[in-house]
């Protein structure tokens, strides 16, 4: 959890970075470039000393979160083409049904962070979360097409998740 505290602080130390070199240009008035220009400085300096701050470097988890954001976009686009070519398929032989799945993510955050990715991403829905944290019931669209794209879905949203919060 102290890492997660550490993390204003080391914007808030970037931010004082540049301030500081936007004082020391000794300008005649203020210009947004050289705060900028100080900030990448102050983003370069707490690069090379994150590992005197005894956490991970500040912006990782914003290329994280990023990287998250992307990854929920594809897996929405794939399975919208997936569920609009099932629909579309004049046969309607979907077999919708209910699987389990058991996450290694933990806390509230985690959980409800991939049950709300899963239940946004057509053709799956979480059904429930068992009291422990660990265990989805989702349902499927179609339990035989879609389950093996949920469960690699599920997995990339895992593995983000985690660089996210950890």
């Amino acid at each position: 959890m102290g890492e997660v505290r550490n993390m204003p602080a080391q914007f808030l130390l970037n931010l004082f970075i540049a301030f500081l070199w936007t004082t020391l240009q000794d300008e005649d008035e203020l210009r947004l470039t050289t705060f900028f220009s100080g900030f990448i400085v102050g983003i370069f300096i707490i690069f090379l000393m994150h590992r005197f701050f005894g956490t991970q470097f500040y912006l990782k988890r914003l290329f994280s979160v990023i990287k998250l954001v992307f990854i929920f976009i594809s897996e929405l686009a794939q399975s919208s083409l997936l569920i609009s070519k099932q629909i579309l398929n004049p046969r309607w032989d979907l077999k919708p049904g209910i699987f389990t799945y058991k996450t290694e993510l933990k806390g509230d955050w985690e959980i409800t962070t991939l049950a709300m990715l899963l239940t946004l991403t057509p053709g799956s829905v979480v059904m429930e979360v068992n009291p422990e944290g660990n265990m989805f019931y989702i349902h499927a669209m179609d339990i035989e097409q879609s389950k093996a794209d949920v469960l690699r879905s599920i997995t990339k949203f895992e593995k983000a998740i985690m660089e996210v919060t950890r």
